[in-house]
């Protein structure tokens, strides 16, 4: 007898090995009918799959996230027979899911075109249609190699001959086509209904420059055709709210190939870097943070003894001088470990909190650049926390409800908490990793937050949580983090005095609320659309007067609300008023005010917000305690 035990604790007993689809089929022919895939004892399998001794199974199906990830596995595999089928001399090579979706890369002797790609969905829905079983073989490796190098898949055949030789390979078959898998696939192509493909990019052979450059077609699958309408109509609104290109139209900064990678600010977008960065400087004062500034260029020897060197060389600019080999910091966490060490410190100066505005360099790949949101210079809003062992569940409690705070007021109200766990490749001892992550856990419960788990997830010196923020168009960025260090301290000989006079190591808990500030001013504008709040938007208030006779009360009004600490556009050309008030509404500024005869004679304003809102007139003390109470509310 063969006993499952189901997601809700029931259990069912079989006179023999049982497959996944006939679990589902015993349990109800609805769930039968809906299976995509199972789970047995955690792992997630074909229907067709024999559970062979007792264990515990679920039944998949496209409600679950295992789920649609295999659908969309699936889906990537019916591109690929879609593709061999309209085009028999591409050779097909990986297709991986990936956030959202699949892709497959070809190759193939010419560029695919749109029309290409809009004949490959077609053919993809009517392969689908069709309803073909999709059937599972496993072939020894060598054998595998000669199968498919007869088919002309060379490409297939070198990812196989990588393989070592004593290794079974599992091959899936739908129809005509056939393709090397680990699976789990779905058990029909019927199961894949709602889908769209993308876009085709180009793609290096395993990532390497040096070999040939590939046909990447990307696309998307979903579990209900609503779901996908959702997703395409959030990627249109996305396109909408692209920070390169409102970056472009308000005038906020540039990338140029004179340097990639790094960001060349223009006034208007440095307005809103320093709104922010002086938003969390205050952050800092306001909760204990000394600000500190290390220096740039850090000795390689540095780097060997916190172990970055080791792991992390290739991501690290560097250079010589004076036969010394030097590293641009790609963090700051050594620097402030330096500066701790000046001076000895005692158990009474613990918790201390350094927080630096710190740049740093990190050689990213010129395909993943992405704006402002992925670049090789960029600025954190960095911190450390020096602590023993007894304060690292108040701080990173503390440091949680700030962080709250924080998102609520640039708008974010959403966060998701994750804990990443332990790597493989790490440094420390087991006892000191469950110490750290015991704690992080105590600290969000303690917050009243639930959070999921990341395994494996953690940095190489410690485990960490992970804020995410859900967007208004409901993307995710995840922004802040604190990670408990025991590591990096002890290989770099700090040091506490202890209350009974002993030498102790501190703890060391990395922290950003924002994270990289360029990337964050990115979510920025795309949260908002380029319509930032009062309180951050580069120009806040344009004053337009209607003819040349309002020019000098617009001019005082300007200089009024600058003396209130206003960021003010005063435009004064000869232009109709009509035009003037389109031009700056297309700038996204929350305020317009204009200036005829009227306001000139009454001392008053009449005020447009954004939004093409006709607020009337009002004096200009008071649309100036409107403004304040607006910038103090964070509105």
């Amino acid at each position: 007898m063969i006993q499952v035990t189901l997601p809700d604790g029931s259990r069912r007993e079989y006179p023999g090995p049982v497959t996944v689809a006939e679990v589902a089929a015993s349990i109800g022919p609805g769930l039968a009918k809906a299976a995509i895939a199972g789970k047995v004892d955690g792992k997630v399998v074909d229907t067709a799959y024999t559970v062979s001794k007792d264990a515990p199974v679920s039944i998949l199906t496209a409600k679950d996230p295992d789920g649609l990830e295999v659908i969309r596995h699936s889906t990537a595999h019916l591109l690929a027979y879609a593709v061999k089928e309209l085009f028999p001399d591409a050779q097909v090579t990986i297709g991986p899911v990936i956030e959202n979706g699949f892709y497959y890369d070809f190759s193939y002797k010419r560029p695919f075109t749109p029309e290409d790609v809009a004949a490959i969905e077609k053919r993809m829905a009517e392969l689908a249609a069709k309803d073909e079983p999709v059937t599972r073989r496993v072939l020894p490796r060598d054998e595998a190699v000669a199968h498919f190098k007869s088919l002309g898949e060379n490409y297939k055949a070198e990812i196989i001959a990588s393989i070592p030789a004593n290794e079974d390979v599992s091959l899936y078959r739908e129809g005509k086509f056939e393709d090397l898998c680990r699976g789990p696939h779905v058990p029909s192509t019927g199961k894949l209904r709602f889908f769209k493909l993308m876009k085709v990019a180009g793609a290096y052979w395993r990532g390497d420059h040096r070999n040939e450059m590939l046909q990447r077609i990307y696309g998307t699958a979903w579990a209900t055709k609503e779901e996908l309408q959702q997703y395409l109509t959030m990627l249109e609104e996305a396109e909408k709210r692209d920070h390169r290109r409102l970056g472009r139209e308000l005038d906020l900064f540039h990338i140029d190939d004179h340097a990639p990678g790094v960001v060349f600010w223009h006034p208007k977008g440095w307005s809103i870097w320093q709104e922010v960065e002086q938003y969390m400087r205050r952050v800092y004062r306001e909760n204990g943070y000394r600000e500190v500034k290390g220096p740039q260029l850090l000795d390689k020897t540095l780097w060997e003894k916190t172990g970055h060197w080791d792991k992390y060389r290739e991501n690290m600019f560097t250079t010589e001088s004076e036969k010394r080999e030097y590293a641009l910091k790609p963090m700051n966490c050594p620097g402030h470990i330096l500066i701790f060490k000046q001076g000895i410190k005692s158990y009474r100066d613990l918790p201390l909190r350094y927080g630096e505005f710190g740049q740093c360099h990190r050689n990213e790949p010129t395909g993943g650049l992405h704006g402002i949101m992925r670049v090789r210079g960029f600025t954190q809003d960095d911190g450390h926390i020096f602590c023993t062992e007894g304060q690292i569940l108040p701080e990173c409690t503390a440091y949680t409800t700030l962080l709250q705070k924080v998102y609520r007021d640039f708008g974010f109200t959403h966060i998701i908490y994750k804990i990443a766990t332990r790597p493989d490749k790490r440094i420390g001892s087991d006892e000191s990793w469950d110490k750290a992550e015991h704690a992080l856990m105590e600290s969000l419960r303690a917050s009243g937050c639930e959070f999921e788990i990341s395994p494996g997830e953690g940095a190489f010196y410690g485990p960490k949580v992970e804020y995410t923020l859900k967007d208004a168009i409901g993307r995710q960025w995840q922004c802040g983090t604190i990670q408990v260090d025991f590591s990096m301290p002890e290989r770099l000989d700090a040091e506490y005095v202890g209350e009974d006079g002993a030498r102790h190591r501190p703890v060391m808990l990395h922290r950003a609320i924002v994270g990289s500030m360029e990337r964050f001013i990115g979510i920025l504008i795309e949260q908002y659309a380029g319509a930032l709040p009062l309180w951050l938007a580069p120009v806040q208030v344009a004053v337009l007067n209607i003819t040349d006779s309002q020019a000098d009360y617009a001019r005082d009004v300007a200089k009024a609300l600058q003396n209130q600490g206003l960021r003010v556009e005063l435009d004064l050309r000869n232009e109709k008023i009509t035009y003037k008030i389109r031009e700056h509404s297309l700038q996204k500024l929350p305020y317009i005010l204009v200036v005829g005869d009227k306001e000139k004679a009454a001392g008053a304003v009449a005020v447009r917000a954004r939004g093409n809102q006709d607020l009337g007139a009002m004096s200009l003390a008071d649309f100036s305690q409107k403004a304040a109470i607006d910038i103090a509310n964070k509105r």
